[in-house]
């Protein structure tokens, strides 16, 4: 029998906080294969009952069930690749002519400033100017900065296909060792923690995706009935970024906003405001609820500490890929005698269990509210 050492607090705690420095030195060192590494773990996670079904219903190799699970991903990333790609491209090519329309509605702007407030015409159109060159000159770094974001985005896609491949494939030997790598007083608790966390993992991306979908074709619908150029690219953009808590939601408003404004003046620009407002109430509200759920309970302030900190190590995959990881870890920490105060601090609030809300949408169907 092992004898259990006890250490000061002081010294725990100083060793805690070299560690997270040592670990986040590797994270930043590494990120080319980290980023994804985790996140090939991750969409295992999801594809893992796929590659079962194939193995045990459908008798299909090993090899095989992971290689048709590995088409399937790169299908998907491949589309979505092509798709902004093609509506960015698109973008650049309009962008003479997003220029000319800028000008006209900062001209339009400056007429109603001047009679609604009385400013001099000569000073606001003057700022505004400036104000508008700054803007278009940027607008080539912008664009220079995406397609350098959907270059990094090929070496992202093959790396993360090539763990895929590895992590399924051997899905089993990592599990085994991951068990028998402890003491075997330990191994029901890893065991334990092991199934816990593919089990909210896959439930929590499994509903995130869905979350995207939903999300993504409310917020197209909302821009085509305001006749916003591009509704389908700033549609699925917003799906796509509202998966980062609290700050997604926000930028993509703020960039669709600009595409309105560019295009339609300042009434359509306060109206996509206004739909981006309602379909945010409706997805905290209704969608985040009934859809994903509560299983990744970590508090506001860590959510939003987590995405500052992964899009400081490993960039925009780091704002993504930051939920889950706090999530894991605070499953961990949860279940790790002595370290739960940590996992405590990194969750919600302990609130008074009330009844699950019910959402009728037929006579037949009712969905209930995820635990």
């Amino acid at each position: 029998m092992l004898e259990k050492i006890k250490l000061p607090f002081l010294l725990r705690l100083s060793l805690a906080l070299v560690s997270i420095l040592c670990l986040g030195y590797l994270a930043d060192i590494g990120k080319t294969i980290l980023a994804p590494l985790f996140f090939a773990f991750l969409v295992s996670l999801l594809f893992l009952p796929f590659a079962n079904f194939l193995e045990r219903k459908l008798k299909f190799r090993r090899s095989f069930s992971t290689l048709f699970s590995v088409f399937i991903l790169i299908f998907f990333l491949a589309g979505l690749i092509y798709f902004f790609g093609n509506q960015f491209g698109r973008l650049s090519d309009d962008l003479p002519l997003l220029q000319k329309q800028i000008n006209e509605s900062f001209t339009e702007f400056q007429v109603w400033v001047s009679r609604t407030f009385h400013i001099n015409f000569s000073k606001q159109l003057k700022y505004l100017n400036e104000a508008g060159d700054k803007i278009l000159s940027s607008s080539t770094i912008i664009l220079g900065t995406t397609l350098a974001i959907f270059s990094s985005s090929m070496a992202f896609v093959i790396f993360s296909s090539i763990f895929f491949i590895f992590i399924l494939n051997y899905r089993r030997t990592l599990y085994k060792f991951i068990v028998r790598v402890f003491h075997e007083e330990h191994q029901p608790k890893v065991q334990d923690i092991t199934n816990e966390i593919r089990k909210i993992i896959k439930q929590y991306i499994a509903g995130l995706f869905l979350q995207v979908f939903i999300v993504s074709t409310l917020t197209s619908i909302v821009l085509t009935i305001l006749e916003v150029k591009y509704a389908l690219l700033l549609g699925v953009l917003t799906g796509l970024l509202n998966v980062i808590p609290y700050v997604g939601i926000f930028v993509s408003a703020i960039f669709a906003s600009f595409i309105s404004f560019a295009t339609g003046g300042t009434s359509k620009f306060l109206f996509v405001l206004i739909g981006y407002f309602g379909v945010h109430i409706l997805d905290a509200n209704v969608i985040l609820p009934f859809v994903v759920g509560s299983k990744v309970k970590i508090n506001a302030l860590f959510s939003f500490l987590i995405i500052l900190i992964g899009e400081s190590l490993w960039g925009i995959s780091g704002m993504f890929l930051g939920i889950p990881f706090l999530a894991i870890l605070k499953i961990i920490l949860d279940r790790i005698e002595g370290l739960q105060p940590w996992g405590a601090l990194l969750g919600e609030e302990v609130k008074v269990k009330r009844p699950k809300r019910k959402l009728k949408i037929s006579k037949k169907i009712t969905i209930e509210e995820k635990d």
